[in-house]
């Protein structure tokens, strides 16, 4: 009777992995969409908090380097906060933007490795220039991507060394010296500004081709 419980059982344990394993295969290739378009979603995110702390950056600069600013330490730290702020978002963009990459990578390869799967050849048509369409959709992600990448990179550095001069000397003079590092910046958050809305209407333009397929 217990060797039959447990033949019972492993018959009954088979059979349930055999329907999850089918029900796995089914909806892999839906799910990894989901996927790619769920990393997007999250560099989008931080595209749009990263715009807002540039202004933030660029007001809390400008009162800090305003002429007579009568209380320098106040201005510093509120300029300082913010600094901390970008450099966070510089690291999570970072971190989330190769998540996207990865996860593109994988649906376009997961992609490739099924194409032998139709035996109706019009479908196979279909199927091949879809996947086509979408990868220079995606390409186009990726190119931008790397110009945001350095842009930021940029942007913090210039923010970070004129946090670190100001630390050792917060007084008109030391402010005065670098106003034309500071106006640098303000370019730099410009250029950064542009790439990021670029990255962004690629995203934004990849996410409607993937709904649409």
């Amino acid at each position: 009777m217990k060797n039959l419980l447990t033949n019972g059982h492993l018959l009954l344990l088979f059979c349930l992995a055999t329907v999850f394993a089918v029900s796995a295969c089914a909806t892999t290739g839906m799910q990894r969409s989901e996927d790619v378009q769920s990393s997007m979603q999250t560099v989008d995110n931080d595209i749009k908090r990263i715009v807002v702390q540039i202004e933030s950056i660029d007001a809390s600069l400008d009162e800090l380097t305003k002429p007579g600013q009568s209380d320098l330490k106040r201005a510093f730290d509120l300029f300082s906060d913010n600094a901390s702020k970008i450099k966070n978002m510089e690291k999570d963009f970072a971190k989330h933007a190769d998540l996207m990459e990865t996860s593109g990578e994988e649906y376009f390869a997961a992609w490739d490795s099924d194409k032998e799967s139709y035996d109706n050849p019009e479908i196979q048509k279909q199927s091949d220039e879809r996947r086509v369409e979408l990868a220079k959709t995606y390409d186009k992600i990726a190119e931008n991507n790397i110009g945001v990448k350095e842009a930021f990179l940029a942007y913090v550095s210039d923010i970070n060394e004129i946090e670190r001069f100001l630390s050792n000397d917060l007084t008109s003079e030391g402010i005065t010296s670098i106003s034309s590092i500071s106006d640098d910046v303000v370019d730099n958050g410009m250029q950064l500004n542009n790439e990021l809305k670029n990255l962004q209407n690629a995203i934004a333009d990849a996410r409607v081709k993937m709904r649409q397929s």
